[in-house]
């Protein structure tokens, strides 16, 4: 034998060898085993203790080493294997030794183990049952404990046993936990706490009540009363265990305390020596004990026990929270709890806490005891570290917590009175938003809206602190997938598939919460608007007033900031398939816009309209509404609707907040039929074209909806979004008129006939003219409205629509063209005003007729390019009218005619037999003397404005026009009435005297001579238009210093110009007809040469021009004329008695001449057109004169050093003025009067080469004119140097050219209309070019 065989040398050879063996490794070959030495050293009382241990160490090292050996040996015979367990159980009572006891523990276990065999089991529990009755008292039982606890563990069966087979051991179990011994306390509990806890606690249910019932109340007992680490530690094991069976719960929440034997010494705790039961409180009869025990952990500095305890606190809660929360929040375990949270890091007893808290918020006591006043600071500081933890179950349990308690908490108690706690809430709020986990993220947003409720807020408000909030979870909508990207791994296989449809889920929970939590935001917003204290933050700190950032006004800025540019955005590309929880957030966070924000609604408005909004919110109600599904969906929806239609319709007319009962009715139609419109859009048309029946209520009922529907198409149409087609709508518009008349009753009311009328406006392009039953249905309707203007809606469909039926233009043609003038002129006094604001003292009133027409005279145009009738209605408002109204109207006409050629020939001749009859309206409204005084005002200004469209006509009709062709009809009686007129007014009555002397002037010009001799003897004849102009001439010495352009209206300079023109018509026309003369005209001709000799820079131009055209008539009628009385004065004809060259000059007299001719000279070299050709014609007249009164004087002044200077500067200025043709025209003026100063070489050489140059074909017809006359001239003429052969050759070529060139061939004139306005004077251009 070797000294590690397990045999007793003494007695060994007594034994059967049967019992013997050799177990173990074979390599080693293994250890001599006797079973029957164990069994004899087991039993002797003689045989040490070391040499026992030594034999159970082999034991156990060959049950370990060779599995099933030892099995073999024991099956020969099952009593002897009997005998050797019961020698190891008795070695349970016998054996003193710790080391021993644990080894006769190991051993019992491994043998049952192996020996697998049920009797073996059964015998092992027959024998500690005999044991326990035969000594009730427990004493000595530990080891026996120790191992039934370590069997149950490793032989699941063992507990089943138990509690089916062996209850009485189990009492037994009970009784000995009321043994006084700590360790056997311990060992006991351990047996319970494996029996409780083997095969996941299947054998606890079998349990019968009464035992389960007494061990809960033998555990609280032992509990209350440990001191022990092992035995503490077995309790709570126990208890956890215990408390996740509801019935156990109920029995540990109920027994009373009396039940609870507690000592009166007990010793300190282990860890942090805190005492269990230091301080013990009597309790009442009625009071639980369990939750006094766990408090008492909880107080332990065992941070394990207090996880346990936690935990035991929370499975108690959860089984019966209603009944289990009142103890406990009477213990003041909320105290505890939160305590821990300020002094722990651990996560496991963070998450435990927060567990055990968010089940004792449900009990309102909770609240009432203020537990959440005390420890809301704790559980801030504590869900900051939370959020540094990896575990996100942690922080993520914290903001359950917060978010219950913020949700529970009673109005009348604040959790943050002041500014810093609330800071820190929110810091802490926004560390769980911004967490990397989504989850933690979602309730750390609805924390948030808890958070944004009025009671917890802060006086003063920290509206920063909520921005930050707002922004934070804003910023988090970039992480979001979007939907493309989700479905991007469509084919990667069901475990990719399964995350992004998890993630997906988790994007679309964090944007509900997002929603709740914004709307949230914007209620709060609302409530602190609504309250002026919270409004204005009156507790703010003085130096924090200054502050913009930190206001109300802010925080509605910026919840309108995010919603625009992040969570519109955000929500429309997640929602491709809508979800209803989250369209009904959305939408009213977008309702609540228009209340926070008004100032910017209007933009925000237009946006979301012109974004197809109206339309979406529309389609959501028709899909996820129909069926009374989704009813908050559908109020929030409609309530979006109501809010965005109200704030369109009052930006489409300004006006219609006006009236107020319009509004209204608005509001009402929709508010109470907005919530019933779910059906999809293509079921519109026939809800529209339905008879409803009777209406009973005003504002409900199917015609109601009907009303509401057209309101919508109306306020969706103005925004350029078609719901519906236009034929559809159109006809369903007309089809609900007529039903509703045919109905009877109550008329449509005014908003929905509105509606209906500019639907039927925008609509009429792609639908059908009107028939005869459906045209007087809608005339009818729109009659029955007492004020059109409350129907009228600013737009040119309306006016498109009234016009294209006679009979609706013929009722209500002059009042929506009377509004749409009114509202033009609203906009442009709009539009006046910024351009004053950003120009101040500039005056462009003279520049009008140079500007492009507004948007609204260009659509009024449009009208009357397709409706001709328009004129004559424009025509009656400037007869009739009062004066703004008839100056706009006016002003219309006037671009009209300006454009006249883009219209039918004929539009003057239709004006003129209007303007005909108000004219002698006005005549007959105003007779004698001092017309313009009458009593009816309107009259009085509307004769101005008749005035100046006689004006337009003249300057808009085309040379071409026969019209002038003879002076009868027509346009004699206006040139009789306008005469009359102008020798009637007053001589200051300047606004009306220029038109009517403008006319006058254009009307003798325009007409051909052999047409005009009743029109010059009528107007010879009368007598007030002659003292009209001697009045106007008398007092032109006095208004000469006026500026034609510094005067805005009609400066005195220009009716001068007009009498100047006027006069030179008649003096023509005089002699051509010999017509008498009644009245003639005084006139100053040494004033009129000074003007033009030295004043000339100081006189407008156009006056000047006036000056030279009145000069060339009187000159041409060698100024001696029975209209025009010329006096002279010793500055131009000498002293008395006259010279010979005097004489024959008089009244200009030879100085005269000379200083006329050095006038000319100097007008000559200016570069205004008019001038230019006024200048040449009054020069081509002088020297008609000089040479028919002194060819002497003539000559001399053509050969004048000046006139050669006056070639030279002229043919100096560029070659687009060498071939002008009054430079043409003023060098064959000198040439045919035998002027030397014109040279062939370089003068006429240079015109010939230029025309070379520029090519004939492109001269203008004129221009072509006036070089032919100089080719011609200058071959009668005789030159120096002469022309060589070559350049006479190329004169007759280049004339042959001209004369073959017709004037088709040429550029058009340079001057194409018959007459021009310059300013308020109308020029014609006929007087101008040479004759």
């Amino acid at each position: 034998m070797t000294s590690a065989d397990i045999v007793h040398e003494k007695i060994h050879y007594r034994h059967d060898p049967k019992w013997s063996g050799r177990l173990g490794p074979a390599e080693g070959g293994g250890l001599l085993l006797c079973v029957a030495c164990v069994i004899e050293m087991i039993e002797s009382d003689d045989i040490a203790s070391v040499r026992k241990s030594f034999a159970l160490s082999g034991i156990s090292g060959v049950l370990k080493c060779s599995p099933g050996a030892l099995r073999e040996l024991l099956r020969q015979d099952h009593r002897v294997s009997l005998r050797f367990t019961a020698s190891l159980l008795g070695m349970l009572h016998t054996v003193k030794d710790q080391d021993t006891l644990e080894k006769v523990d190991q051993v019992l276990v491994q043998l049952l183990l192996e020996l697998q065999n049920e009797l073996s089991l059964r015998f092992v529990l027959d024998e500690i049952h005999k044991q326990l009755s035969d000594q009730p008292s427990g004493k000595g039982f530990l080891p026996t404990f120790r191992f039934l606890g370590s069997l149950v563990e490793a032989v699941p069966d063992v507990a089943h046993s138990l509690v089916t087979q062996y209850v009485p051991t189990l009492e037994h179990l009970c009784s000995a936990l009321l043994y006084p011994d700590e360790a056997l306390k311990a060992s006991v509990l351990y047996v319970w706490l494996k029996l409780f806890g083997t095969a996941g606690g299947s054998a606890a249910q079998s349990l019968p009540t009464a035992i389960r019932d007494r061990v809960c109340i033998l555990l609280l007992q032992t509990l209350a009363n440990a001191s022990s680490t092992q035995l503490i530690n077995n309790c709570v094991g126990l208890l956890w265990l215990l408390v996740q069976q509801g019935e156990a719960v109920s029995v540990l929440m109920n027994s009373p305390s009396n039940q609870i034997v507690c000592s009166e010494n007990q010793n300190s705790l282990p860890n942090n020596s805190q005492s269990l039961s230091q301080n013990q409180e009597q309790q009442s009869t009625d009071h639980c004990p369990l939750p006094l025990i766990l408090k008492k952990l909880l107080l332990s500095g065992d941070e394990t026990l207090q996880t346990i305890s936690t935990k035991c606190i929370a499975a108690v809660l959860v089984h019966c929270p209603s009944l289990c929360s009142g103890p406990f929040i009477k213990a003041d375990v909320p105290e505890f709890l939160f305590d821990r949270l300020a002094s722990s890091s651990s996560e496991v007893l963070l998450w435990s806490v927060y567990s055990c808290l968010v089940l004792l918020t449900e009990d309102p006591l909770f609240f009432s005891q203020c537990h959440s006043v005390y420890g809301i600071e704790s559980l801030v500081r504590s869900l900051k570290e939370a959020l540094r933890l990896t575990n996100l179950e942690v922080p993520k349990q914290g903001l359950l917590l917060l978010t219950e308690i913020l949700e529970r908490q009673p109005p009348g108690v604040r959790l943050f009175p002041s500014a810093p706690g609330f800071v820190a809430v929110s810091e802490a709020v926004v560390a769980g938003v911004s967490s990397s986990c989504l989850l933690v993220a979602t309730q750390a947003a609805n924390a948030a809206s808890a958070l944004f409720s009025l009671n917890h807020q802060s006086r003063p408000v920290q509206y920063r602190e909520i921005e930050g909030l707002i922004e934070a979870i804003t910023n988090r909508f970039s992480e979001l997938p979007l939907p493309s990207s989700a479905h991007h791994h469509r084919s990667s296989g069901s475990l990719k598939r399964s995350d992004h449809s998890s993630q997906a889920s988790r994007s679309e929970g964090f944007l509900l919460q997002a929603l709740v939590c914004f709307q949230a935001a914007c209620r709060l917003a609302e409530e602190c608007a609504s309250e002026p204290l919270l409004k204005e933050n009156t507790f703010t700190a003085p130096s924090k007033h200054g502050h913009a950032q930190d206001s109300l006004e802010s925080l509605c800025q910026c919840l309108l900031r995010c919603c625009d540019s992040v969570w519109i955005p955000t929500v429309i590309m997640c929602e491709r398939a809508p979800n209803a929880q989250i369209l009904q957030h959305f939408y009213s966070i977008l309702s609540s816009q228009f209340t926070l924000v008004p100032s910017l609604m209007p933009v925000f408005a237009n946006k979301l309209a012109s974004s197809g909004f109206y339309r979406l919110a529309l389609e959501h109600k028709g899909l996820l509404c129909a069926g009374n599904r989704n009813p908050n969906l559908n109020a929030s929806a409609c309530g979006f609707l109501q809010k965005l239609s109200m704030c369109l319709l009052s930006q489409s007319d300004p006006a219609y907040g006006a009236f107020q009962h319009d509004v209204e009715e608005v509001e009402n139609l929709l508010l109470y039929n907005l919530p019933s419109l779910c059906c999809r859009m293509s079921d519109w048309p026939s809800l529209l074209c339905e008879a409803p029946g009777l209406q009973l209520c005003e504002n409900k009922g199917p015609r109601a909806t009907q009303y509401c529907l057209l309101i919508i198409l109306h306020i969706v149409l103005q925004q350029g979004d078609r719901l519906l087609p236009d034929q559809t709508v159109f006809s369903s518009v007309v089809w609900l008129l007529r039903s509703v008349q045919e109905q009877g009753g109550c008329a449509l009311p005014l908003s929905v006939l509105r509606s209906a009328l500019y639907l039927l406006a925008m609509t009429q392009d792609k639908s059908p003219n009107l028939d005869g039953a459906h045209f007087n249905c809608i005339s009818k309707a729109l009659s029955s409205c007492q004020s059109f203007s409350s129907l009228y809606i600013h737009h040119p469909a309306l006016l498109h629509f009234i016009c294209r039926y006679p009979e609706l233009a013929e009722k209500f043609g002059p009042l929506v063209l009377e509004l749409w003038l009114t509202k033009q002129a609203q906009h442009a006094d709009a539009e006046q005003t910024m351009a004053d604001i950003q120009e101040k003292g500039e005056s462009c009133a003279h520049e009008r007729q140079d500007q492009e027409p507004d948007t609204e005279t260009m659509e009024l145009l449009t009208l009357i390019e397709k409706y001709p009738a328009v004129i004559l209605t424009l025509l009656d408002m400037v007869c009739t009218r009062e004066a703004p109204l008839a100056g706009r109207a006016l002003r219309v006409l006037e671009v009209l005619l300006r454009g006249q050629k883009d219209y039918e020939a004929d539009l003057c001749a239709n004006l003129r037999p209007a303007l005909l009859q108000a004219l002698q309206r006005l005549s007959m409204e105003n007779l004698g003397p001092g017309f313009g005084q009458g009593h009816i005002a309107q009259a009085v200004n509307s004769l101005p404005l008749l005035l100046k469209l006689l004006c337009e006509t003249q300057a808009s009709d085309p040379p071409t026009s026969s019209s002038y062709s003879k002076m009868d009809g027509v346009h004699f009686k206006l040139l009789y009435h306008v005469s009359n007129i102008a020798g009637r007014l007053k001589p200051t009555n300047t606004e009306s005297l220029l038109p009517a002397l403008s006319y006058l002037h254009c009307c003798l010009s325009l007409s051909p001579a052999h047409c005009t001799d009743r029109a010059v003897s009528m107007l010879l004849s009368n007598s007030g238009l002659m003292d009209q102009l001697q009045t106007v001439l008398s007092s032109s010495s006095s208004s000469s210093s006026s500026s034609f352009s510094s005067a805005p209206a009609c400066p005195p300079s220009a009716l001068l110009c007009c009498s100047h023109l006027l006069l030179s018509s008649l003096i023509t026309l005089q002699r051509i007809h010999s017509a008498q003369v009644h009245k003639s005209i005084s006139w100053s001709l040494d004033t009129v040469v000074q003007r033009l000799l030295v004043q000339k820079r100081n006189t407008d131009s156009l006056l000047l021009v006036s000056y030279l055209r009145l000069l060339q008539a009187l000159l041409d009628v060698d100024l001696a004329s029975a209209v025009v009385c010329v006096s002279t004065g010793p500055g131009l004809v000498g002293p008395r008695p006259l010279g010979v060259e005097d004489g024959a000059l008089y009244p200009l007299g030879c100085r005269g001449a000379q200083c006329l001719s050095t006038a000319l000279s100097g007008l000559l070299l200016q570069k205004h057109e008019l001038l230019l050709r006024a200048s040449v014609n009054c020069l081509s007249s002088l020297l008609g004169f000089l040479q028919r009164k002194s060819p002497t004087t003539a000559k001399y002044m053509v050969c004048q050093p000046w006139s050669r200077f006056l070639i030279y500067c002229l043919l100096s200025s560029g070659e687009s003025c060498l071939l002008h043709p009054a430079i043409l025209r003023v060098i064959t003026l000198l040439l045919q009067h035998g002027s030397t100063a014109v040279l062939w070489e370089p003068d006429l050489l240079q015109v010939m080469e230029a025309a070379e140059r520029r090519g004939l074909k492109e001269l203008s017809e004129e221009a072509a004119q006036a070089l032919r006359l100089l080719l011609t001239q200058i071959r009668s003429s005789v030159l120096q140097p002469p022309p060589t052969e070559e350049h006479n050759q190329r004169m007759r070529s280049m004339m042959e050219s001209l004369v073959l060139q017709t004037p088709a061939e040429s550029c058009s004139p340079s001057l194409p209309r018959a007459v021009v306005r310059v300013g308020d004077v109308s020029i014609c251009l006929s007087d101008f070019t040479a004759g």
